[in-house]
């Protein structure tokens, strides 16, 4: 298979890398020795350098050892976006453990399943979600529970382990956990679209591996060791965040602005404060910043650099956020199972707009037919993205049927839907359980929400198809107006039928306040569809 997108690699750029024979962790061990004063976190105006990161992350290693985690023990963290979720990630890394990042949004059934799932008998969590911790204690194995303060908590007489007493009471020296750096370092666990989530193992060489990838891709990236800032409002429990916002991070020690949970105002004050100069983003974030009433008021001209993944970025949100800035989008791609980039475009050079760019160093692509995934497609033909590259997974955990049907022959089976152009850049067009069949046509979601985008009125809209007798299914939009703005079915309906052929054209439009997304703001389809089977069985 030629590699036709190599030709569009710029200047400096592998196409393979020789990577560190080392676990995650020695990331932090050296950016501590060469950038010991350099800030590390900054959260809410308190700082905590490279050299105290890694101290904090070493009594925690110490203190999980004593408490009894063993090598391939699995502990889970329930943080948002702070200081110790970062010690805690890399001290139970340091300790030869598996971490499991644990969404803070979860509700007790959720958290119930995960923690079995894992197996997890240690938690570090948030004094505010004892509750939930309480919640399921007597249904999982937990055993240690460690809390970061946060106001008051009745722990009601369960005991617990203080996180502060930790970073004063045990050692600060490096522990001495024997670490192959093919072990499992985290279970990043998927959504969950087909059922309950699945752990997918990532191993300490997928996530060197992936960083360096990240690395490698931009010159900006070495020319920024130790001097720069990174606006972290993904989450770090999201495989995005992981590697893009904390890991890449703390490569390159970059000062990590941490916004532990979605706020419009933080977010804005945080960039006005600090400069941030790099900024990971979901496409929910920069629309939220465009359409803020006081976004004029702000100065964005320190951000050069924003990686856009997650979910498809909108073109006009693209034009829009960079002529805010001044700054480059690259729009990439990647999964959970593959630590997770895989592809983005280039900061220089060429860059299609609507593409999630082209395949890093050492890693293949490819597109191949939808119902047997044997055949390869041509060039601008449609099928199923598959992948191949050090950043792939290990398998799920504990579910080898699922890790069959995923890995086949070295490659990755994505679940996505897209197409290579003639230069080798990769376009995502929908996931294969998304697709609308309408009177035996195939409809891919993206493209209709691409055009309710361009609606002057539209702040945010997605579509699913719905059951039809006559069509089989039918388009239905589901479309958020932008502040005071009003508009009709009709005025929807109309403005698509200028842009699509006629089966890609909504038949329904409803209007509504907002759009049920996950963490990181990929809106949640499967969501809009079961509440709609819902309001159908109650007709």
């Amino acid at each position: 298979m030629e590699k036709k997108w190599l030709r569009h690699y710029q200047e400096g750029v592998p196409e393979s890398i020789s990577y560190p024979n080392t676990p995650l962790s020695e990331n932090l061990v050296r950016s501590s020795h060469d950038f010991p004063d350099a800030i590390a976190t900054s959260l809410f105006g308190n700082d905590l350098t490279y050299k105290n990161l890694n101290e904090t992350t070493n009594a925690v290693s110490h203190a999980l050892i004593d408490l009894g985690v063993r090598p391939k023990d699995r502990v889970a963290i329930l943080l948002p976006n702070t200081p110790s979720f970062v010690a805690s990630y890399y001290g139970i890394l340091k300790a030869g453990a598996f971490v499991v990042p644990t969404n803070p949004l979860y509700t007790p059934r959720e958290l119930e399943y995960q923690l079995n799932d894992s197996g997890a008998e240690t938690i570090i969590t948030l004094g505010l979600f004892f509750p939930t911790i309480l919640a399921v204690k007597e249904k999982t194995k937990l055993k240690n529970i460690i809390i970061v303060p946060f106001g008051e908590i009745d722990t009601k007489g369960v005991p617990v382990i203080q996180f502060p007493d930790i970073v004063e009471r045990y050692p600060k020296s490096e522990p001495r956990a024997d670490i192959d750096p093919n072990d499992i370092a985290s279970f990043q666990y998927t959504g969950g679209t087909t059922g309950f989530a699945k752990g997918a193992m990532l191993t300490h060489r997928n996530l060197v591996a992936n960083v360096e990838q990240c690395c490698w891709w931009n010159p900006w990236f070495e020319a920024s060791l130790g001097n720069q800032t990174t606006l972290c409002v993904i989450p770090f429990f999201h495989s995005f965040g992981m590697t893009v916002c904390m890991n890449l991070s703390i490569r390159l020690a970059l000062k990590m602005v941490l916004i532990p949970r979605f706020d419009i105002d933080m977010m804005l004050a945080a960039i006005r404060d600090h400069k941030p100069n790099l900024f990971p983003g979901v496409p929910t974030l920069y629309t939220a910043i465009l359409n803020h009433p006081d976004a004029a008021k702000y100065d964005f001209k320190s951000i050069e650099i924003m990686n856009s993944g997650s979910a498809p970025l909108p073109v006009e949100v693209m034009d829009r956020f960079e002529s805010l800035t001044g700054g480059r989008i690259m729009e990439g791609y990647g999964l959970s199972e593959t630590s997770p980039v895989t592809h983005t475009n280039p900061l220089f050079g060429i860059r299609k707009t609507g593409s999630i760019g082209i395949p890093v160093s050492d890693t293949e692509a490819k597109i191949v037919d939808l119902e047997e995934g044997t055949r390869e497609m041509p060039i601008g033909e449609r099928g199923e993205v598959i992948i191949k590259g050090p950043q792939v997974m290990k398998g799920y955990w504990n579910k080898p049927e699922e890790t069959k049907v995923t890995l086949r022959d070295g490659w990755l089976y994505t679940g996505d839907i897209g197409y290579m152009d003639e230069d080798g850049f990769f376009y995502i067009v929908d996931r294969k359980k998304d697709m609308i069949i309408a009177s035996g046509f195939n409809v891919y979601p993206r493209d209709v929400d691409e055009v309710l985008y361009e609606h002057p009125k539209v702040l945010e809209a997605a579509v699913i198809g719905v059951p039809d007798e006559y069509r089989g299914e039918t388009v239905k939009a589901f479309v958020v107006l932008k502040p005071g703005e009003t508009a009709t079915a009709d005025d929807i309906i109309g403005f698509c039928k200028q842009k699509l052929a006629p089966y890609k054209v909504p038949k329904i439009v409803e209007f509504t306040d907002s759009l049920p997304k996950t963490a990181v703001g990929k809106v949640l389809r499967k969501e809009l569809r079961a509440r709609e089977l819902e309001k159908m069985k109650k007709k």
